[in-house]
């Protein structure tokens, strides 16, 4: 398993369900989920151009972009439609107490596919 740094992202209650919020760690973007069954993070910027996908729309476990209208899976980061040009690199996410965390790779790992 992945070494992680963990980052507080926000309280939980702060994401409301089929949500997504935009967090910026150590100058990089990612995007932070509510779904029915939990919290995921992927990349912050739609793979087509860069527009962040927080100001997306979040329809049961897919993200669309509201530049272009790509669409992809949150769980997976899979692209689901064009124009995306390949998928979301995903993050765990983990609670303590109420706060969300993020986790990202140490400086000697990338990113998981």
């Amino acid at each position: 398993m992945a070494d992680y740094t963990w980052h507080r992202v926000c309280r939980a209650d702060e994401i409301d369900e089929e949500d997504v919020i935009g967090i910026t760690v150590e100058g990089a973007v990612y995007a932070v989920y509510r779904l029915k069954d939990g919290f995921y993070a992927t990349e912050g910027l739609c793979t087509h151009e860069q527009s962040p996908l927080a100001s997306g729309y979040v329809s049961g476990d897919v993200i669309e972009c509201g530049k272009h209208n790509a669409r992809y899976h949150i769980p997976t980061g899979k692209a689901m439609r064009r124009p995306a040009l390949r998928d979301l690199a995903t993050y765990p996410v983990k609670r303590e107490g109420d706060d969300l965390m993020i986790g990202l790779p140490r400086a000697d790992e990338g990113p998981s596919p």
